[in-house]
């Protein structure tokens, strides 16, 4: 993997040369961002994943908010696990003896390098959430990661529903759609029936590790990309650029948001679910 990020850059990616790139691309200081990424899509960066963080910070300033997903999905039901799927005599011991989610030791899974570095970061706060959880650093952290609810995480008592009231925007870093957390939000919000899913993770309860069951939307992300795409094409609000060897694309998250609700809405009406 290294060997291919180094085949597609020219130059070694640096923290100043992203930073340029990311306000070339339309990052402003001061801003409110939720960022989905992947170092390798950028090339050979010199210092990898903390020289992207850095680079972020210094495109926002001191009175920006950087926001990225530090989702865990190692913490839910053992049952539903399909990659890889676990014995069904495992599951009762996966959900006794998994450690219970811990805000500053619980590691992401499946979300990148960038986000695991961000999520060290000294003065970064990450929401209560077992599963979904955000971390933020910067100004509004604590409104944005505060109060995020067990049940629903990705809908109105979520970091999502506070990043579209702060106006924020979305970064993809060599991502596409598919990884857009912000579209869950959407699909909360559309019009049309939901089916919802009884979810089970580790938490501390009363100081005491527990078993805690909720639920949680059951999301069609593979509507993803196309949604992105019609976004682009219909709105042009979507700023694509190059960052280091890959591309970046920014939005407004509440344009995204609305935009994204109301085409999964037609879409329900039209009947193509």
């Amino acid at each position: 993997m290294e060997r291919d990020a180094v085949e597609r850059a020219q130059l070694p990616g640096t923290v100043t040369s992203i930073a340029d790139d990311l306000r070339a691309l339309g990052v402003q200081p001061g801003s409110t961002v939720i960022v989905h990424s992947s170092l390798s899509r950028l090339g050979w960066v010199a210092g990898g994943a903390h020289a992207v963080v850095l680079a972020l910070q210094s495109s926002l300033g001191t009175d920006g908010t950087l926001v990225m997903p530090t989702h865990s999905r190692h913490l839910t039901e053992p049952a539903d696990w399909g990659n890889p799927p676990v014995p069904e005599s495992w599951w009762e011991i996966i959900r006794r003896e998994t450690p219970a989610y811990d805000p500053l030791v619980t590691p992401s899974t499946f979300m990148g390098a960038i986000v695991e570095c961000f999520r060290r970061f000294p003065g970064v706060l990450r929401s209560a959430h077992p599963t979904v959880s955000f971390a933020a650093r910067g100004p509004r952290a604590e409104a944005i990661t505060a109060g995020h609810t067990l049940d629903d995480g990705l809908g109105e008592g979520s970091p999502l529903a506070r990043l579209y009231e702060a106006d924020a925007w979305v970064l993809l870093l060599g991502v596409g759609h598919d990884n857009n957390t912000s579209l869950h939000l959407a699909e909360y919000r559309a019009d049309g029936p939901k089916r919802y899913l009884r979810q089970g993770s580790p938490m501390t309860v009363d100081g005491e590790r527990r078993w805690v069951e909720y639920r949680e939307l059951a999301d069609d992300t593979s509507l993803f990309e196309p949604l992105g795409a019609d976004f682009a094409a219909v709105t042009g609000a979507e700023q694509v650029g190059r960052v280091g060897a890959g591309t970046g694309r920014l939005m407004r998250q509440r344009a995204l948001v609305d935009f994204g609700a109301h085409w999964l809405s037609l879409r329900h009406r039209n009947g193509t679910d």
